[in-house]
């Protein structure tokens, strides 16, 4: 999302403090990645397109190279244990096309990292693998493993012992839908993603009936149609670069993101879909996820969760039939689930969607259920119910759940709110603003948690951009998770990806001192290698200090009051105000509106005033 300043803030008692703000010119159209300088650095690590991965031999032919597919989305990390390293990082590739050498559909790509200990970058090391390969990047085999896959959008990235699955999103209702792309896809189009070789050269060629090959008790040599061996979470090894499994005993949903818990035992699931089931799957033992039960969400119900007999390959086949029956709880657009290691807290992302009502109808007939949320939002809004077509999403959420209550709430809205259709103009944008939160991690700095949110774009109306933007720029945020109650006056911006791309799959690495992070199908038009969708690291994450400023301290009075004054960087007011600096000569520096805090870390010491949009005054002392 274009804003006319992108400024990381500060945000509240509990503050990140970064040296420097991110800021564009007013109608900037960024074509690069965008993050603040020292002691954050940038580094590109892998371009889809262009760096060339080792492959096995597949559909007959021998093992070689080729160009790694690109729309990268999910990125796992798994830690070295040896320490001959720093760990392994596998990389989704939503795009979808024919390839004799990394196989027909989606794909991943995997590599291994050492940290340079005098650069601090990370290198991308040789390997060599059992199946012969060798080189720095390497297509994982689900040709000769799984019978292919497609897809790859999100995933899991176990914090538990670094285990790797991909999510097989897209939903496919015929062969002839993996194969020449007559489906819906996510946002409408009803095509493939782009790809080499254009139109013909899309989806799936073999349609015969496959064999399931499987660990899994009661699907082994079962037979099914092509198209629904697609749809799963599917475990790789990173390691070697080769699929283990697909998790037949978890149902068949158009899958997106999921967590392994604290306990490596439960393992929750977030389907992309509307409606999309809160799952989750508890093993039998630690572990060991061939075993377990699966049961979907139920606000209604008085445990939350209902049973769904996964030894019956016919339900898990139709898994979301066996969840409305179950009176499973209905979600819009669940995607990424992330744990807190400080707290066992699970964190997931509610993307949302224009109009879900439509959506849910059907589905509430035959007996699913709505979350209290909302219904209530449904209520305040006077939109009725939320099967009404009347029932509006635009912005989406993140919600928490707590494995100790059963519960789900909201930690965080979208928005801020916009009633109209179209967007403010550009100079009376908001100063920060959420559109559809998609991939989400957990990130460990200076010792407290933070939320790493990645943003989506569901469309460009109600506020999403400002008006006469047409780009889909994303940013990417920090939320402290210490401040209660957050909004979004509270995240943290600390990157925006080139113009037309989306931010994915930003996850720490293992010691915590970079962030990787996706950007996913960017404008061909912009300068290489952001061209391309590439996976890049944020480094210095190890030089952040978190402060602790203390609560705001206010006078009581009805008008304007300021903490701290004299100020060094963050300035909190006692209420949301639009309100301008101005120095001691009258000039007017900055504009911000809607907001309960500022960032003057920037300002040269000196005497300031504060003017709100009403005409009160304040002096204001940097420092």
């Amino acid at each position: 999302m274009l804003l006319s300043s992108m400024a990381m803030l500060f945000v509240s008692a509990q503050s990140t403090i970064f040296s420097e703000e991110i800021d564009l010119p007013e109608g900037y159209v960024p074509e690069t990645v965008l993050m603040p300088p020292s002691p954050l650095s940038l580094q590109v690590l892998f371009v889809g397109g262009v760096d060339l991965v080792q492959t096995t031999p597949t559909y007959g032919y021998e093992a070689g190279i080729a160009y790694a597919k690109e729309w990268h989305d999910f990125i796992g990390f798994t830690p070295d244990e040896t320490g001959e390293s720093l760990g392994w990082v596998s990389v989704n590739h939503e795009m979808i096309y024919q390839d004799n050498r990394i196989g027909d559909g989606g794909g991943m790509t995997v590599f291994r990292v050492k940290r340079d200990p005098i650069t601090g970058m990370l290198n991308v090391v040789d390997q060599d693998l059992e199946d012969g390969r060798k080189g720095k990047f390497f297509n994982v085999d689900f040709v000769n493993t799984v019978g292919e896959t497609g897809m790859n959008c999100g995933g899991i990235s176990s914090i538990v012992d670094g285990r790797i699955w991909t999510a097989e999103e897209w939903f496919r209702s015929s062969n002839a839908s993996i194969y020449n792309g007559s489906f819906s896809s996510p946002d409408g189009s009803g095509s493939y993603p782009k790809s080499p070789g254009g139109a013909e050269n899309q989806g799936v060629r073999d349609t015969a009936n496959y064999i399931i090959s499987s660990d899994i008790e009661g699907f082994d040599g079962l037979e099914v149609r092509k198209y629904e061996n697609f749809n799963w979470m599917v475990e790789i090894d990173p390691r070697q670069a080769k699929a283990i499994r697909k998790q037949y005993n978890w149902g068949r949903q158009p899958y997106e993101g999921g967590v392994v818990s604290l306990d490596n035992t439960t393992i929750y699931l977030g389907p992309d879909d509307t409606p999309g089931f809160w799952t989750k799957f508890v093993a039998d033992e630690p572990g060991d996820f061939t075993k377990g039960k699966l049961y979907v969400y139920n606000a209604t119900a008085g445990e939350r969760w209902v049973e769904i007999d996964n030894s019956d390959p016919e339900k898990m086949l139709n898994f979301k039939e066996q969840a409305v029956a179950a009176g499973a709880t209905m979600y819009n657009r669940i995607e990424w689930v992330a744990v807190d290691p400080a707290t066992g807290l699970v964190y997931w992302t509610e993307t949302g969607r224009d109009s879900p009502g439509s959506r849910w109808a059907d589905e509430e007939a035959a007996g699913a259920t709505h979350d209290p949320y909302h219904i209530q939002r449904a209520i305040d809004k006077g939109w009725g119910t939320p099967s009404s077509s009347d029932y509006r999403d635009y912005y989406g959420r993140i919600w928490v759940y707590d494995p100790a209550t059963n519960y789900n709430s909201v930690v965080i809205e979208g928005g801020p709110d916009w009633d109209e259709e179209t967007s403010p103009a550009e100079a009376d944008y908001f100063s920060k603003h959420l559109s559809n939160p998609d991939g989400l991690s957990v990130m460990t700095i200076d010792g407290q948690s933070f939320l790493v949110i990645c943003e989506d774009l569901n469309g460009r109306s109600y506020g999403r951009v400002p008006a006469g933007v047409s780009n889909s720029t994303c940013e990417l945020w920090l939320l402290d998770l210490s401040v209660e109650s957050p909004t979004v006056d509270d995240l943290i911006r600390i990157s925006a990806v080139p113009r037309g791309a989306e931010v994915t799959g930003a996850i720490a690495t293992s010691d915590g001192k970079s962030l990787l992070v996706n950007s996913q199908h960017p404008s061909s038009s912009n300068p290489f290698p952001f061209n391309h969708s590439l996976t890049y690291a944020i480094h210095g994450f190890d030089q952040i200090t978190v402060t602790d400023l203390g609560e705001p301290q206010f006078n009581e009075t009805e008008g304007l009051d300021v903490f701290p004054n004299p100020a060094t960087r963050a300035v909190y007011f006692n209420r949301a105000v639009d309100v301008a600096i101005y120095n001691a000569q009258g000039q007017r520096l900055r504009v911000f509106r809607n907001v309960t805090q500022v960032d003057v870390s920037r300002l040269p010491a000196g005497n300031y005033f504060l003017q709100t949009a009403d005409g009160e005054t304040k002096k204001l002392i940097v420092k």
